[in-house]
């Protein structure tokens, strides 16, 4: 069995009378991808947030490599070696794709380093045809690239995405899934995702958030054919 990098105990968010993640119990091995589904306020993005440390749960514990890091700030659990794509970007529009990802590269690394780091990101993206455009400047699709440039340039042991394929074509869809499922080969990946396709094309196990709690956790393949998720899930938009 492959070593749990990430596990979770009785992980509870309460805001006021709302409970938005009741009692999640989570475990994630070594280089596996999890996918996390689920409607709108099914809990999937409370238990996403506080694992990254944007929110502290009201109970429960949250151990990264038997480290309890349940009270950590987001600057800490970056530090540890995770890596962390939400929803809204922290990128600098006015520099260049390269000046951001060497930026990212230079917390990790010295500067040669750093230079080096860089320019292997950018080949293994495919970003060097807009290497020296202005972040800002860039389509949709580029700028996801980049986001996640910034995260694979850490060598995190940890990957943490934000729905990464939202508003992308189907073209960078297909870029996307190749670039993650190469991260996956040495980093373990969790995916908060609504678009059913792209779950199918890379996921192998995911886990179903409803109403704050695991719904289900398995195969995707059970998952998708389930009658309880189909009626409860994929039938609505997340």
């Amino acid at each position: 069995m492959a070593e749990t990098v990430l596990e979770t105990h009785g992980l509870t968010m309460r805001f006021g009378g709302v409970v938005a993640s009741n009692n999640v119990d989570f475990k994630l091995r070594a280089r596996e991808l999890r996918c996390l589904i689920g409607p709108n306020g099914a809990g999937k993005s409370t238990f996403f947030k506080c694992v990254a440390g944007l929110q502290t749960p009201t109970e429960g514990e949250i151990y990264m490599r038997g480290v309890e890091t349940t009270r950590w700030m987001p600057h800490q659990v970056a530090a540890s070696g995770v890596g962390i794509k939400t929803q809204t970007p922290n990128v600098m529009d006015s520099l260049s794709v390269f000046e951001n990802i060497w930026l990212a590269a230079r917390r990790f690394h010295d500067p040669k380093d750093a230079n080096r780091k860089t320019q292997d990101i950018i080949e293994r993206l495919a970003l060097g045809s807009i290497a020296k455009d202005d972040l800002g400047r860039l389509a949709h699709g580029e700028r996801q690239r980049v986001e996640l440039g910034l995260v694979a340039v850490g060598d995190p042991w940890l990957v943490l995405l934000d729905e990464p394929a939202a508003g992308m074509s189907a073209e960078d869809v297909e870029r996307m899934t190749r670039i993650i499922h190469e991260m996956n080969k040495t980093a373990a990946i969790i995916i908060v995702e609504h678009d059913m396709q792209f779950i199918r094309s890379i996921a192998k196990m995911v886990t179903v958030f409803h109403q704050g709690e695991v719904l289900m956790e398995d195969h995707v393949d059970r998952v998708m054919s389930d009658p309880t998720v189909r009626n409860v899930y994929l039938g609505k938009k997340n």
